[in-house]
């Protein structure tokens, strides 16, 4: 696979082959950012879990202490007073069967997380088909199937972000910008793979976390020493 100039010279910062700190993969990582956008930073762990399995599956959401660096738009599900709730709350979208429509019609996606109050689910069930495959379909685990509609939105306005293994049983998830500085991301990450470990599902056998990796946008990835979280 060809790699342009910029990413080969960022590949030669470090060692491929080694695992390092958390800290200074992170540090790489940053260094080796030559985008002239603000890239963002994903977080790769590969589990000992088989995702066929139900009882192996590893799913939920986490607030990140300093946010994603992403201003993530909202859509919100409700009715009666959780509708005034949600907009309080600072909701971009909020609404019933007129979003069930604009969205089935006019095939309008502008939102990145959809939340929706348990009485709602029935009319967001509809939507399960073209939702689902974005990854956008609310779920209880990710907590954003809630009667405290306000509260998620707030959480992921402030960082909140869902984790959730693919069909390769890795988990891709982003923990920041390259501008937030090692420091920051490093208690992003410390974050979100804490609660991946929290959620080790109790069929997991063996090695739970196999490989972490970090990269920025358009960088190589680093490894990662995850022992200290295990």
């Amino acid at each position: 696979m060809f790699r342009g100039k910029k990413y080969q010279e960022s590949a030669k910062l470090f060692d491929r082959s080694v695992q390092y700190d958390p800290a200074d993969a992170l540090s790489y990582v940053v260094k080796g950012a030559s985008a002239k956008f603000d890239e963002t930073v994903e977080l790769h762990i590969k589990l000992g879990v088989d995702s066929r399995h139900a009882d192996q599956q590893v799913r939920g959401a986490v607030v990140l202490p300093n946010g994603t660096g992403k201003v993530r738009r909202v859509l919100v599900f409700a009715k009666d007073a959780k509708v005034d709730e949600a907009k309080a709350a600072g909701a971009d979208y909020v609404g019933g069967m007129d979003m069930v429509e604009k969205i089935t019609k006019e095939n309008w996606f502008e939102f990145d997380v959809v939340v929706a109050s348990p009485d709602m689910m029935g009319i967001v069930g509809r939507l399960g088909k073209v939702l689902g495959p974005k990854g956008l379909m609310p779920s209880p685990k990710a907590g954003t199937v809630t009667p405290n509609v306000g509260a998620a939105v707030k959480e992921i306005k402030a960082g909140k972000v869902e984790y959730r293994l693919d069909k390769t049983n890795i988990i891709h998830c982003p923990i920041g910008k390259v501008s937030f500085g090692p420091e920051k991301l490093a208690e992003n990450m410390d974050s979100l793979v804490s609660a991946v470990v929290k959620a080790k599902p109790a069929a997991a056998k063996g090695q739970y976390i196999r490989s972490c990796v970090v990269a920025s946008t358009m960088g190589p990835g680093v490894k990662v020493n995850t022992s200290k979280y295990v």
